[in-house]
C-alpha cells in the first residue's frame, strides 16, 4: 500500500526545483501561473531569493503547495498513484487536494490567506516555536502544564519519538526549552516562523479561513486522507472537513500519530512528495521497516526512477 506525505512550512528554500524547473516547461509554466493568480511571481521568489522573502509565512505557504502538487500531477500522469495521503500543517492542503476534497486554485488562495493571517495573529517577537530533541513527550508536556495555567506554552506538534515542538508566548518557550535542557534533552532549536502556529493564540486564523470556506466547495476525498488533527482519517461530510481545515491552524499536529495510523492501515511505501527529505528523517525514527522514498523536487530523471518505486 503506497502512501503519499507532503511536507510543511520550513522545507522551502532558494533554488528548489530549479533542475526540475529546466527540465519541464509544463512545470515551469504551472509554477509561474500559480504565481500570477496570487499576484507576486513566485518563480523568480523561487529560484532567486531572496531567502527572507521567500522564507515569509504568506509565500512560503503558496511555494510549497505548488511545488508538491506540479510533482504529484507529474506523477500521476505517468500512473503513480498513491492509496493514501497525508501532509504536515501545511502539506495537509497539498494531501486534500491529490484526494479531490480541494480545488487546485482555491487551495492556493486557502494557504495564501492562511499565511497572511498567520503572520498577523500575533504581533512580531511575542510568540515562537522551538524543537525539543531527546525527551519523552510526557515529560515536555508536563514542564508546559507546570509553567502554563492558559495554554500559554503547549506541545503543538509531535513529530516523531523524541522530536516535539512547543509553541506559545516567547518567555513561556524560552523556559521550557531551559528546563528541558535541565531534563535532559539532547537539544532544543528555536525555529524560524513568524508566529506560535498550532496554539491558541492562532484562533483568529481560524475565523478568517471560516469566512472564506463558506464560499468554498469541498467534496469528499476520493482516497483516504489522515487529519493532523485526529491522527485518523478525515471524514466525508463537506462541513466536517470545513472544520478540521480551520481548527488545524492552532490545534497540535499528531504526525507520528498519523504515521502510525497508516502503517497500520497497511502503508508500507512512503512517498515524500515535495520540497526536502524532513518526513523522510522522521519516518526513520517512526518505524525502520518500512520502505521511505523522496521526490526532492530536484530532477526529472530522478523522478523517473522514483516513479518505478511508487507504482
Amino acid at each position: 500500500m503506497v502512501a503519499w506525505i507532503f511536507p510543511g512550512q520550513g522545507s522551502q528554500y532558494v533554488g528548489m526545483g530549479k533542475t526540475l524547473f529546466e527540465e519541464s516547461a509544463i512545470i515551469r509554466e504551472f509554477i509561474g501561473l500559480s504565481g500570477r493568480m496570487l499576484g507576486f511571481d513566485m518563480l523568480r521568489l523561487m529560484l532567486e531569493g531572496p531567502e527572507s522573502e521567500l522564507t515569509l509565512t504568506q509565500n512560503a505557504q503558496p511555494a510549497i503547495l505548488s511545488v508538491s502538487i506540479a510533482l504529484s500531477d507529474f506523477l500521476s500522469e505517468r500512473g503513480a498513484k498513491p492509496d493514501i495521503v497525508a501532509g504536515l500543517s501545511l502539506g495537509e492542503f497539498s494531501a486534500l487536494t491529490v484526494a479531490g476534497s480541494l480545488e487546485y486554485a482555491d487551495a492556493l488562495r486557502l494557504v495564501r490567506l492562511r499565511g497572511i493571517a498567520m503572520q498577523e495573529a500575533i504581533p512580531p517577537g511575542e510568540g515562537i516555536m522551538a524543537a525539543i530533541i531527546g525527551l519523552p513527550n510526557e515529560v515536555v508536556e508536563k514542564i508546559c502544564l507546570e509553567i502554563s495555567s492558559e495554554e500559554e506554552v503547549i506541545v503543538a506538534n509531535y513529530n516523531c519519538p523524541g522530536q516535539v515542538v512547543v509553541s506559545g508566548t516567547t518567555e513561556k518557550v524560552r523556559l521550557v526549552t531551559s528546563m528541558a535542557l535541565e531534563a535532559g534533552a539532547r537539544k532544543c532549536v528555536e525555529l524560524s516562523v513568524s508566529a506560535p502556529f498550532h496554539s491558541r493564540f492562532l484562533q483568529p486564523v481560524g475565523d478568517v479561513l471560516r469566512d472564506f470556506l463558506k464560499d468554498v466547495k469541498v467534496s469528499p476525498p476520493r482516497i483516504p486522507v489522515i487529519s493532523n488533527v485526529t491522527g485518523d482519517f478525515f471524514p466525508e461530510d463537506p462541513e466536517e472537513i470545513k472544520e478540521l481545515i480551520i481548527s488545524q491552524a492552532y490545534k497540535p499536529v499528531k504526525w507520528e500519530q498519523s504515521i502510525r495510523r497508516m502503517i497500520q492501515l497497511g502503508s508500507d511505501r512512503f512517498i515524500e512528495v515535495g520540497p526536502g527529505k524532513v518526513l523522510s528523517g522522521f519516518m526513520k525514527k517512526i518505524d525502520r521497516n518500512v520502505s521511505i522514498s523522496t521526490t526532492d523536487c530536484e530532477s526529472l530523471e530522478v523522478i523517473r526512477e522514483f516513479q518505478e518505486i511508487a507504482n
